[in-house]
């Protein structure tokens, strides 16, 4: 169920609020070019600076907005183990197909306590649940052994988000857990590379603007089509670089703005470009006929 060209969706907002039109139009985007997919609420949908109440509407929004159409991945995690609870519990009641749970961040856990976070939260659900391993952002790294405690020990575990950048951690969690546990790529960057080694797709920031592309990446890929696969990935490789010049989702916001797509209003601590990146920017939108 859970595989391909996964959106991390990004939360428009207009006058500080969410933007619903602007939200429903780029879902029904994603969906017309062939992604597999929808992240609300992740690091891309700026969920650190949404009210609880936010939260759940765009969970909502989105689960109402997609209709079955693609999986609905929302993003519930949270460095309070009840915090993500109730916010897990939420998505499942209103019918989203899995959740994704990031590593507690700044409270910096030992491995056992990510172990008895994640274990709790799955104990109190049924969905099913996708770890979400970004050491940038949570100051600690979930351990490949840790993860294999956890998909043997909790059913509903059945994959992880892996962003520590690490090819070769990438490959130990296969390694152990073995290839029916779900690798998703959580850089766009090595989409490709963790395709190679068994993953079954990625949560993506690229594909907010170049959904029809991500999402043929994987699909050549599946097809056995892998020297299209490889030339998509060189194809978007300055695309996905361009994107990630400053913190996400400054960039990608900043991008579907210049397309006509979605305002380009952030909420602080996050604010507008420096001009030398967003000419960067503009000079890779252009250079892959996107403006």
């Amino acid at each position: 169920m859970i595989h391909g060209s996964i959106v991390a969706i990004v939360t428009p907002f207009r006058n500080g609020k969410i933007d619903e039109k602007s939200l429903e139009d780029l879902i029904e985007f994603q969906i017309e070019n062939g992604t597999h997919g929808i992240v609300p609420c992740g690091t891309t949908g700026e969920s650190p600076t949404l009210s609880h109440e936010e939260h759940e509407y765009v969970v909502e929004l989105t689960v109402k907005t997609v209709k079955k159409r693609v999986p609905v991945v929302a993003g519930t995690g949270s460095n309070s183990t009840q915090e993500a609870i109730r916010l897990t519990k939420f998505a499942e009641k209103i019918g989203a197909d899995a959740a994704l749970l990031v590593v507690p961040y700044y409270n910096k856990p030992t491995q056992e306590g990510l172990y008895m976070h994640f274990k709790q939260i799955a104990s109190e659900v049924k969905i099913p649940l996708i770890l979400y391993n970004i050491p940038g952002r949570s100051g600690v790294n979930l351990n490949p052994e840790t993860i294999l405690r956890l998909a043997r020990d909790c059913k509903n575990i059945i994959g992880v988000k892996e962003a520590s950048g690490s090819v070769q951690q990438a490959s130990k969690i296969l390694y152990l857990c073995g290839m029916d546990f779900i690798l998703l790529s959580g850089e766009d960057a090595l989409n490709f590379p963790l395709l190679t080694i068994g993953g079954k797709g990625f949560i993506t920031v690229t594909a907010n603007i170049a959904p029809r592309d991500v999402a043929e990446l994987y699909n050549s890929y599946a097809r056995g089509e892998f020297n299209r696969a490889r030339e998509l990935h060189y194809k978007l490789f300055p695309l996905n670089e361009a994107l990630f010049l400053e913190t996400n989702p400054i960039p990608v916001k900043v991008a579907l703005s210049i397309m006509g797509k979605a305002s380009d209003e952030f909420r602080l601590p996050l604010c507008q470009m420096s001009h030398g990146n967003l000419e960067k920017l503009k000079t890779a939108l252009k250079e892959y006929g996107l403006i």
